[in-house]
């Protein structure tokens, strides 16, 4: 198909099939000095190189030593030559031929016996020029020889010119080419997927599915008996799917995998494996979105949506919770640098901080947002009822039952501490907090 991009295809099969394949290679061998050692690529060249350099060296002194033989025996048959009748006569007059020979013609021990090995018959037809001419040759290839033994640099010469001449002879073009290029990586399950929008609902029992787009609603749509909605989130139909249970642990799933809402979908612990009791809370989907996490105790982070994937069913440790408290609803921030991040406190106590002043984290409890006295959190007199993210130029909605408060420009920033701090109490008959709410 011609919407499929070729040259990714094939890094995908280079890194999932044996298109190509990598091999481990222990080159431990014994080297030149006798000893075993993993050696390089390098290292082994340059040992072989010293080693055919010996063997070189050792085939020239043989045929070096056989010429000067040759051209020894030669020189006794040259003798012969010349004095062809005494020689001959010797032979047949003697009982022991070889010490007169060797007497008379001042000849050695090889010398003789090369004489004395030939035939009369092929004595008699010695030729002085084919004596001569052997001599000459092989006295040429001796000088040549010991040129060779007696410099470096002809040795080298001459090795380099018999390896060329075995490549030409042995060798063969290089079947498969060289050629550089990125390393090979299998294609994500998410660059394969359409990329649709698509709504994930959560209800209340656990019960998890995904509808396409984003225009449903969540709520209105059909429940088991007995249950109801929960969370939901929207976003893309190739993107995770992050959840978050009451414990502070989160858990990822690919939404493409998600039943279809027309049913009633799957339970979500079909897919992974929380602690005992636990419940699953919320979910979030984006694409490196940034999230505030925090618990009812005050504490909270900021986390990278990306940092809360988890590849195992029983999920990761986010959240810190502390002892007798509980996990909020995950916040999402537009911007960490110019946000403002709103807590308020089931007494009414309500701070606004800048959300550059939480700590960016991967997981842990983070720190406090708001101030409560300890006495009251201890007893659960008091805790944070609910946190959001202000966007710049954002509008604060403060519910409290059926009744709702609008904050807005210097109103809003009346609310306005340090990290930390105790906050600034809302008008009576706001004060029982149900919700915090923005309006961009």
């Amino acid at each position: 198909s011609n919407r499929v991009d070729g040259e990714q295809l094939m890094a995908h099969l280079f890194a999932s099939t044996d298109l190509e394949k990598s091999y481990r290679v222990n080159l431990n061998m014994i080297g030149n000095d006798g000893r075993p050692q993993v050696k390089n690529l390098l290292t082994i060249l340059t040992e072989w190189l010293v080693y055919r350099r010996g063997v070189v060296t050792k085939r020239l002194e043989w045929r070096l030593d056989k010429v000067e033989k040759r051209l020894h025996i030669l020189e006794g048959l040259l003798v012969a030559f010349l004095n062809i009748d005494e020689v001959i006569a010797i032979i047949r007059s003697e009982d022991e031929p070889k010490p007169v020979l060797m007497e008379r013609f001042s000849i050695s021990d090889i010398q003789a016996e090369a004489i004395l090995e030939l035939k009369l018959r092929h004595l008699a037809k010695l030729e002085e020029m084919k004596i001569k001419k052997e001599q000459a040759e092989l006295e040429e290839e001796r000088d040549y020889l010991k040129g060779i033994l007696g410099s470096e640099q002809k040795l080298t010469d001459l090795i380099k010119s018999e390896l060329t001449e075995d490549a030409k002879k042995y060798g063969d073009a290089r079947r498969s080419p060289l050629k550089e290029r990125a390393a090979a990586q299998a294609m994500d399950e998410s660059a394969l997927t359409p990329s649709e929008p698509v709504t994930v609902v959560l209800s209340k029992m656990g019960w998890i599915r995904a509808a396409k787009g984003h225009e449903i609603d969540p709520k209105g749509l059909n429940y088991k008996q007995g249950d109801a909605y929960q969370a939901s989130a929207r976003g893309r139909s190739n993107q995770m799917v992050i959840l978050m249970d009451d414990t502070g642990r989160s858990y990822s799933t690919m939404a493409h995998t998600l039943p279809s809402a027309r049913g009633q979908g799957e339970p979500v612990t079909g897919r992974f494996s929380p602690p005992p009791q636990a419940h699953f809370t919320s979910m979030m989907m984006g694409k490196g979105d940034n999230y505030f996490l925090s618990s009812d105790y005050g504490y909270g982070f900021v986390a990278n949506l990306d940092k809360m994937v988890s590849k195992v069913k029983a999920g990761k440790s986010t959240l810190t919770i502390p002892k007798g408290s509980s996990s909020l609803l995950p916040v999402k921030v537009q911007d960490i640098e110019t946000d403002k991040l709103a807590a308020v406190t089931s007494e009414g106590y309500l701070l606004i901080v800048d959300a550059k002043e939480l700590p960016q984290m991967a997981r842990g409890k983070g720190n406090k947002i708001i101030h409560i006295p300890p006495a009251k959190l201890k007893s659960g007199e008091e805790t944070v009822v609910s946190v959001i993210s202000i966007p710049e130029n954002g509008t604060l909605i403060v519910h409290a039952g059926k009744r709702y408060k609008v904050l807005k420009g210097a109103e809003l920033e009346e609310y306005q501490g340090e990290r930390g701090k105790r906050g600034k109490l809302l008008p009576r008959g706001y004060q029982n907090v149900t919700l915090l709410d923005v309006k961009d």
